[in-house]
């Protein structure tokens, strides 16, 4: 999976990956640091979202669900201005190459289950645990 995003990244982009280091990336890793020692509610970076029509809505609606709070694929449908599309929204989730920053972790089965991640179910658990008891996710 992570290839095939990277692989759409690079052509959306006509780009190739370089290692480098910027103010932009490292004012990302304070803040993704921030997030996990849980004194970050919501990040301020700039954010070029590559993917379709589609899934830059879905990626946008995510970004609304505030700290803390979950939300179901239907609902993001339903936000998107698209009722029908669950599974796309579903699938517009797995494509999200910014997890974290845009939340895709805060959205569950209408049923209340913890469905799909793709950093795997036990870190989507961990992550809304952070955000609901606002507690660090550090191992040390």
């Amino acid at each position: 999976m992570r290839r095939a995003v990277d692989d759409r990244i690079k052509k959306g982009l006509d780009a190739e990956f370089i290692e480098q280091d910027d103010e932009i990336l490292e004012k990302t890793r304070k803040q993704v640091d921030e997030y996990l020692d849980g004194n970050r509610k919501e990040f301020d970076i700039p954010l070029l979202m590559v993917g379709t029509d589609f899934q830059r809505r879905v990626w946008k609606a995510l970004m609304k669900v505030p700290y803390g709070v979950t939300s179901t694929y239907r609902q993001i449908a339903e936000d998107t201005g698209s009722p029908k599309a669950v599974r796309a929204v579903g699938n517009a989730n797995s494509a999200n190459p910014i997890s974290v920053i845009v939340p895709c972790h805060r959205i569950i089965g209408s049923d209340g289950e913890l469905v799909g991640y793709g950093g795997g179910l036990s870190v989507k658990k961990r992550l809304l645990k952070l955000e609901q008891k606002n507690t660090g996710l550090r191992d040390d």
